[in-house]
């Protein structure tokens, strides 16, 4: 009777003989709820965001450069920098500047969360205490030492990093760095075609290749070394520092090189556990024909535009934002549909250490609070829907035409009744 009922009590669900345990998961990733691609964070959370979730391994992420390359640079540095924290590989390519140049230049991380956390914890301890304890607590968290912990320890999916601060070497050193400079890699040699396509591809093409290769990023040895990600960025490509002359004609000599690249690394990125951000100085790209073919050949598109020198940098709507940013691809995976984020008013702003993207029709609103009459929003919106879409610069020129004149708003409130 005991044996018989210990046969009933068993399960039928048993582990298969032989099965190893599960493979642990990658660092520094995630799956994504929605298409079950595995994501990896691009270093600026509210990017992620707007890029629903992530950077999917596999993908190309596309980064139109502002007209200075101030705001595209330092999105760069946000994906190496937060590859450095997660532990992932790193490769750097670069054409204008050292590749171990762009490496010290990275923002250092900030823990800024994992306190909040605590100090919440704490706070909720000391609930009764008066105001001058509870600060000595944040006075005590606030002289903490800010990097103490390896980086393949941290779980938390994207982090904050401080632009006013450099990483530490020693951090840098943390993980396994790879660098391509083209006046390295071509110092003297005669620019000869390769596969069709500018020298520098060529030989960018077959450096990437080998690291995957021979890194084991392509899974093809699996069991020698833990499985990890290879991050790869590729700074200001198409310039004419990389010998390409799509930025200095509309009719260049030579308008596949640039496509034909892509086309082989989109091939090299979804057999691999890669991801790569390219930026690119799109404004300076004169052949619209072909920058709607790069855009075509890549998976996630987000342009930059600056406000410096520019009308909207005088704007009031815009008043505390650096710039625009433009989502122009989003890629479809596991599914017939994107992740299209909510609105596409957009803007960026570079704070003291931090860079954010943010809703810009929340400022719209502030200033509509401000200086409008009461029913204005209701009114703005009703000649909005009827304006359709691309209402947002309709809305910025009446602002803007009515700020100029606050005393006889009231006469432009009748007028626009």
């Amino acid at each position: 009777m005991a044996a018989a009922g210990g046969e009933r009590g068993r399960t039928s669900f048993q582990r298969r003989p032989g099965a190893g345990p599960r493979p642990p998961a990658l660092p520094g990733t995630r799956p994504s709820v929605r298409h079950g691609q595995l994501l990896l964070s691009s270093g600026l959370p509210s990017l992620d965001c707007v890029l629903g979730g992530g950077v999917a391994v596999g993908t190309l992420l596309l980064i139109e450069e502002d007209k200075y390359g101030l705001y595209s640079s330092l999105l760069f540095k946000y994906f190496l920098a937060e590859g450095i924290v997660c532990g992932h590989d790193l490769f750097v390519a670069s054409a204008k500047e050292h590749p171990d140049n762009i490496l010290k230049d990275l923002p250092a991380p900030l823990l800024d969360d994992s306190y909040r956390k605590e100090l919440g914890d704490e706070a909720a301890a000391v609930k009764s205490e008066d105001f001058q304890d509870s600060m000595k607590i944040a006075w005590r968290y606030q002289n903490l030492p800010k990097m103490e912990t390896s980086p393949t320890t941290y779980t938390k999916f994207g982090h904050y990093y401080d632009v006013s601060k450099k990483m530490s070497p020693e951090l840098c050193q943390s993980v396994k760095l790879h660098s391509f400079y083209l006046h390295e890699e071509l110092p003297s040699e005669p620019k000869m075609k390769t596969w069709n396509m500018n020298s520098g591809y060529a030989k960018l093409l077959q450096s990437i290749q080998r690291i995957i290769s021979q890194e084991g990023f392509d899974g093809s040895d699996p069991q020698k070394k833990q499985r990890n990600i290879l991050r790869i960025g590729i700074q200001s490509l198409g310039s004419i520092l990389w010998g390409d002359d799509v930025c200095c004609s509309d009719a260049p000599e030579d308008p596949q090189s640039l496509t034909k690249f892509l086309y082989v690394l989109r091939g090299l990125l979804r057999k691999s556990l890669s991801a790569c951000i390219i930026t690119v100085p799109a404004h300076l790209i004169q052949n619209k024909a072909i920058m709607e073919r790069v855009t075509n050949l890549s998976d996630m598109v987000v342009g930059l535009e600056s406000f410096i020198g520019s009308e909207r940098e005088t704007n009031p709507l815009y008043k505390d934002y650096h710039g625009l940013v433009h989502v122009h691809q989003i890629p479809r995976l596991n599914s017939l549909i994107c992740d299209v984020s909510d609105t596409k008013d957009l803007a960026f702003r570079l704070k003291r250490k931090q860079l954010t993207i943010e809703w810009v029709q929340d400022n719209y609103l502030r200033q509509e609070r401000n200086i409008y009459p009461p029913g204005f929003s209701y009114l703005l919106k009703q000649k909005d829907s009827a304006w359709g879409e691309g209402s947002l610069q309709h809305s910025t020129f009446l602002m803007s035409f009515l700020a100029k004149d606050k005393p006889n708003i009231a006469a432009h409130w009748k007028f626009l009744e």
